[in-house]
């Protein structure tokens, strides 16, 4: 779906949108990922926009566990009340996320062996069954890995992604600046 519009015609725009695809025997699904990330206000905003949406449109919220805190709150019952189904998604296992770093190091054609097993299992520790965080760690170490013209990853090039400003903790932070 796109759309060209002014701001102050967005949302009828929209709302005109919908309905074309509904006409056009097309499903409309509206994702939003980091939801958690929203103020209530804004997904009120949004809930009254998508009442205004043909019957069968469907918005899906990816966030954080604040989200379902938030919504729990006495105050954001009409925005529970809306939410038809929501899942916990637990962290991964190190098989499975050894596997995903195989599996993207086969479509980039890299080796399996790109990763030697100690960078692997500083990765995984680090991750903690986190997709994103591996994903980083990995692109990041490879960073490092060709900053030096080598061609493994080893336990050096994660440790030096590690000691990076934002893998630290809050307080991990504080003290570092009081060292300065």
């Amino acid at each position: 779906m796109k759309i060209d519009a002014p701001d102050k015609q967005l949302e009828k725009e929209l709302i005109q949108s919908a309905y074309k695809h509904v006409r056009d025997r097309k499903n409309l699904f509206t994702l939003i990922d980091e939801a958690h990330l929203l103020d209530m206000n804004t997904l009120r905003k949004l809930r009254l926009l998508f009442d205004k949406f043909p019957p069968k449109n469907n918005l899906i919220l990816f966030g954080q566990p604040e989200l379902l805190h938030q919504l729990v709150m006495q105050v954001n019952a009409d925005l529970k009340s809306r939410v038809t189904y929501s899942a916990n998604l637990l962290p991964l296992n190190d098989f499975d996320l050894e596997a995903f770093i195989q599996r993207e190091l086969e479509i980039v054609k890299l080796g399996i062996n790109t990763f030697d097993e100690r960078a692997i299992e500083i990765i995984l520790r680090h991750a903690q069954g986190n997709l994103r965080l591996c994903c980083h760690l990995c692109y990041g170490s490879l960073v490092e890995a060709c900053r030096e013209n080598k061609i493994t990853v080893t336990i050096r090039h994660v440790n030096n992604v590690l000691i990076q400003p934002h893998w630290r903790s809050h307080e991990q932070l504080r003290e570092m600046v009081r060292e300065i």
